[in-house]
């Protein structure tokens, strides 16, 4: 693949082909609980989106310009952690500085986000694929409208499934479960179309 083509095909890539959540199953844990209305998943999925799109190119830069140079790169884990915490509890303090509405509606959203496994999966990835600057930028901004896109969708099946009448045995976790299996299989469904590399 062309290398000017890379960032456009790693965009869309982490949206369908290899959606964070649906493809390679990060980040179930808040997908599953918090998509039971479409206002707290509206919420929770513009957040993701703006913390994985912002934290993944400051992972980058700290592990090109801190972490190799001094050989720490088997500190990634802990250190890319560090990052994405230092920079939601900076977002939250500012958030709650000069929009308190705004930090009143996002509430109990962006803290939730320092412990979703799929913003650290994305600065993981970014390292292991070796990706410049721009391209992790559009990976991490891909990865959370992928991640959106997912809670979004299930939040307005479970929203319809309020008046459905589902087996009992498949109440609750059951039917949500498999309808998260129908739609990571819808996602795999354009495999081969854009492939990640």
């Amino acid at each position: 693949m062309h290398d000017a083509l890379l960032p456009l095909s790693v965009f869309f890539a982490s949206i369908f082909t290899s959606n964070i959540l649906l493809t390679n199953y990060l980040g179930t844990c808040s997908f599953l609980s918090v998509s039971k209305e479409m206002k707290t998943s509206l919420g929770l999925g513009v957040a993701v989106i703006f913390v994985m799109a912002t934290t993944t190119p400051l992972n980058w830069l700290v592990y090109e310009y801190l972490l190799l140079p001094f050989g720490l790169e088997y500190l990634r884990f802990i250190v890319f952690i560090i990052v994405i915490a230092a920079f939601v509890q900076l977002t939250e303090m500012a958030i709650e500085r000069y929009s308190e509405p705004l930090y009143q509606s996002l509430g109990i959203f962006l803290p939730l986000i320092t412990v979703n496994c799929a913003i650290l999966g994305v600065s993981l990835f970014m390292v292991i694929r070796e990706y410049s600057f721009f391209t992790s930028f559009v990976f991490g901004l891909g990865s959370g409208i992928g991640w959106f896109v997912a809670i979004i969708a299930m939040a307005g099946i479970r929203v319809k499934l309020k008046n459905a009448k589902v087996v009992p045995a498949l109440e609750g976790p059951g039917i949500t479960l498999i309808i998260a299996g129908f739609m990571a299989m819808a996602f795999m469904g354009f495999s081969g179309m854009i492939a990640v590399s």
